[in-house]
């Protein structure tokens, strides 16, 4: 990028050329980068989470007394919420860690 950047075009007068990388001005460092993703993987965490226990409730519901389908409602069930606190518990890790590491935090990124 620096040979771009000290480009002279004819009838510009000489004045050099600045080009501005869009990448590294939206993401001028590996911390945003990660706050970025994870703010998209917090969503889709809790949209899975949504359907596992959307699903499992309603294996529970249909399955009429059947052993096996209401096994497989309640193994549903607890993979849903065990999967919750994972995603609960990374999510305050990672709070911690940007203190820790002097990241910025969510709030002070998004407002």
């Amino acid at each position: 990028m620096k040979l771009l950047a000290d480009l002279i075009l004819p009838g510009n007068n000489g004045e050099t050329i600045t080009i501005v990388d869009p990448v590294s001005s939206t993401f001028p460092n590996i911390g945003s980068v990660v706050v970025k993703v994870l703010q998209y993987f917090y969503v889709l965490a809790g949209i899975g989470l949504l359907v596992v226990i959307l699903g499992a409730g309603f294996t529970l519901l249909t399955s009429a007394g059947d052993a096996k389908a209401m096994e497989k409602g309640k193994k549903g069930l607890t993979n849903g919420i065990i999967g919750f606190l994972i995603v609960f518990v990374a999510y305050w890790l990672v709070q911690l860690a940007g203190i820790a590491f002097g990241i910025q935090s969510f709030k002070d990124i998004f407002g």
